[in-house]
């Protein structure tokens, strides 16, 4: 299996608008996407402007998803990772996050941490998190409105640059005062 990640380029609006209109995107917000709305997100800057990148992710000469890093230029980025329905459950994910973790880090020396957000019930992106380094740090209850009215718990993570550097995690210390 050969991974590789090419910038998107905005020559390719509308296969990124396709992508996003392609399937549902349960964990997401805004889950169901149109042409349309793919386009006018595309089109305002969202996935190659000044402090954002989005990467396709593919596996043998097919896009199988897409990783949108944003907000770079506030020193803790965050980052959307989506891959198609098919795709899942095969350790793309990890290779995913891993390969991201490096480029941003690697590209970016002045960035401390990287920063992710899931909905509590997205338990393989929870996982796929905490097989990288990123280090569990905020649980904001009922944050994360779906469709059905359900609100979800957002669950945050992050992964700070010296303990990606060292292999290590670092404990969040959730014992110091009220």
């Amino acid at each position: 299996m050969e991974l590789t990640y090419p910038l998107f380029d905005l020559a390719e609006a509308q296969t990124l608008a396709e992508f996003l209109a392609s399937e549902d995107w349960h964990f997401h917000a805004g889950p169901h996407q149109t042409l349309a709305s793919a386009h006018a997100r595309i089109a305002s800057g969202e996935f190659d402007g000044d402090h954002d990148r989005t990467h396709w992710i593919v596996r043998d000469d097919e896009r199988v998803g897409m990783i949108h890093i944003e907000d770079l230029g506030d020193g803790n980025p965050l980052f959307d990772l989506r891959l198609r329905a098919g795709h899942r459950g095969r350790g793309l994910g990890t290779a995913a996050v891993t390969w991201l973790t490096a480029a941003v880090f690697g590209e970016f020396p002045d960035l401390n941490r990287i920063e992710a957000t899931t909905r509590q019930d997205n338990v393989a992106m929870r996982r796929v998190l905490v097989k990288c380094g990123f280090v569990k740090e905020a649980r904001y209850r009922q944050e994360w409105p779906s469709e059905g009215g359900t609100r979800y718990d957002s669950i945050g993570y992050g992964i700070l640059r010296s303990d990606w550097g060292m292999g290590v995690t670092t404990a969040v210390n959730w014992e110091d005062g009220p």
